[in-house]
Formats: structure tokens, C-alpha cells, sequence
């Protein structure tokens, strides 16, 4: 099955496999008619972050084994909802991009240079 298109319009990279992320737990921020969140921006994950957005309510920390999550730590990728990052952009916390693996989605909330300004590299 062909994968979706990132923000470079090209095929979308896999964002991470461990640990394994995105709506449909394939490693890749896809979307579709039930990703309500729109996970779509492939972010690598600072402690700046994750307290940000505990502070907002969603723990990205603590492990939940029950859904099979693993609790997030600095330095690991995972795909946001792309209002969460747009959020933390306009509070100066927003985490680094992975731009070959963010869903095109994400320009319709975010303009491609303010993720070009928190880029890092695929690999």
C-alpha cells in the first residue's frame, strides 16, 4: 500500500518503529477518517515538550501498557497532533521536525517554513 506524501511532496519517510508511533501504529504520522487528532507532524520529542504537554494534559511520559506505550523520553520520534505542535510553536517549545516524515496534512495548520525552522535530519 502506498504511503501518503510529506511536506516535501514526496513519498512519506517512516518516523519511527521504536517506539512504534502514528495513528495506525505503522510508524508513519498517515491519517485518515479516524485520526480525530490529526497526527501528522513526525517530532523528536525534548523534555521542554513532554512538560508542556503534561501541563496541558496529555502525558506522553508514562508508560501506558495497556495501549502498548512505552512512555516517551528526549530523543524519541513520534507523531503529534499537529494543533499540540502549532501550540507549542506560538509558546517557543515546540520540538524539532522530522520534515521527510511529516504528513502534508500538516500545512493546512502550520506554514512549511515554521517546520523548515525546527527541521532535523531523517536520518
Amino acid at each position: 500500500m502506498a504511503r501518503g506524501r510529506n511536506v516535501l511532496g514526496k513519498e512519506l519517510a517512516v518516523c519511527s518503529q521504536d517506539p512504534l508511533t502514528g495513528f495506525y501504529r505503522n510508524g508513519c504520522c498517515e491519517t485518515g477518517p479516524d485520526d480525530l487528532g490529526l497526527h501528522l507532524v513526525c517530532a523528536v520529542m525534548t523534555r521542554e515538550f513532554l512538560e508542556f504537554t503534561l501541563r496541558r494534559g496529555n502525558d506522553l511520559i508514562t508508560p501506558n501498557p495497556g495501549y502498548g506505550f512505552p512512555g516517551l523520553k528526549p530523543g524519541d520520534r513520534w507523531c503529534l497532533c499537529v494543533t499540540r505542535w502549532k501550540e507549542a510553536l506560538e509558546a517557543g517549545v515546540a520540538p524539532p521536525v522530522v520534515l521527510e516524515a511529516t504528513h502534508m496534512g500538516a500545512l493546512e495548520f502550520v506554514d512549511l517554513a515554521e517546520l523548515q525552522a525546527h527541521a532535523v535530519s531523517s536520518g
